[in-house]
């Protein structure tokens, strides 16, 4: 769903980038207060992560294949506000490295992919969490419903863009049908790797899952015929260390290996965007990306012959400078979280 340049004209791109920078803005005020020294280095991990599984387009109907979009992931395992910054930061690499994704359509996508699949994908989670009975199966069936919702709801926010400043004369109806119906499907994708991912990592570390906090059913023990709540069990802090520094390791590996090895074996037809812009004629308008003289346009290192090695190495460059970029930003979140905490001293 990566719009290029030239699909929406541009007083709109304008406005999406006015509405991207404020919601960008927001989010990294709000994301001082969701990013701790437990979460802030998951959260650039969730990053990179995102953009090694965005280069698996898997197949799903009439020569169209589909990717993760990550919104509602990366809420639900760092935070609303945070997920929204993680998202950017994968478009923002993917498109000035990679020429995925328009520069002038930078505002759009950030709009559609981060703002519209997080804050939607979010508000379904809570809702369900609140239904649901407590505990980590809820989490994780929450977490599959929520990811299926947001994808056909980005799908429906292109459309309604693209009715706003759309450059070229067709069917509205047709662009929202054919988007809706091949973005349900890969809302079915989005929901399987979600579910899956957040299901594992609340199966080692649930204390790390944002969306999983306050869930836990609370030890009741009864004090003077009363009950109360029994204190927290809480790992050893060296014990905690180890086992987050594993999970990073161990995070940042898979993400590696996905990008760098896996990726080779994704579906190569158009994704869902690709594939309606092509039937209806709406990339008639597409414009030559600004970097598309980047060593790495394409999702493939220039120069380098072997297309295996090639892409894999494209992978791994991305991974890292995700990884990099994303834990640079979280970090500095976190500092600034920590210098407004800090008590300001007074003369006397």
């Amino acid at each position: 769903m990566h719009v290029p340049d030239g699909f929406i004209n541009a007083p709109v791109s304008a406005a999406t980038g006015v509405l991207a920078a404020g919601a960008i803005a927001v989010s990294l005020r709000g994301a001082r207060r969701e990013l701790d020294e437990r979460t802030a280095p998951l959260a650039g991990l969730v990053a990179a992560f995102i953009f090694a599984v965005q280069m698996l387009n898997f197949p799903v109907a009439a020569g169209t294949s589909g990717h993760l979009l990550g919104g509602a992931l990366a809420a639900i395992l760092v935070g609303p506000f945070t997920g929204v910054l993680c998202v950017s930061v994968v478009l923002l690499m993917q498109g000035i490295l990679f020429a995925d994704g328009g520069l002038t359509a930078l505002g759009v996508n950030i709009t559609d992919m981060a703002i519209v699949t997080t804050v939607v994908g979010y508000a379904v989670f809570r809702g369900l969490v609140k239904l649901l009975p407590r505990g980590r199966r809820s989490v994780t069936v929450a977490s599959f419903v929520a990811a299926l919702l947001s994808v056909p709801a980005a799908a429906v926010a292109f459309t309604l863009i693209y009715a706003v400043g759309g450059t070229t004369d067709v069917s509205l109806g047709k662009v929202a049908t054919a988007m809706v119906g091949v973005h349900v499907l890969i809302g079915i994708g989005e929901a399987a790797i979600t579910g899956l991912t957040v299901g594992a990592v609340i199966a080692v570390r649930p204390d790390l899952v944002y969306g999983a906090r306050g869930l836990e059913q609370k030890l009741k023990l009864r004090v003077n015929g009363e009950l109360v709540d029994a204190p927290a069990a809480r790992p050893a802090p060296v014990a905690a260390r180890a086992s987050r520094r594993a999970l990073w390791v161990t995070g940042l590996v898979t993400s590696l290996v996905l990008a760098g090895f896996v990726s080779f074996y994704a579906s190569s037809n158009p994704d869902g965007l690709e594939k309606v812009a092509h039937d209806e004629g709406i990339d008639s308008r597409a414009q030559q990306h600004a970097s598309d003289g980047s060593p790495l346009a394409g999702y493939g290192v220039k120069d380098v012959e072997d297309a295996r090695l090639s892409g894999g190495l494209a992978g791994v460059i991305g991974v890292g400078v995700t990884v990099v970029a994303g834990s640079t930003v979280f970090w500095a979140v976190r500092r600034r979280r920590t210098a407004d905490a800090s008590p300001v001293g007074t003369g006397v």
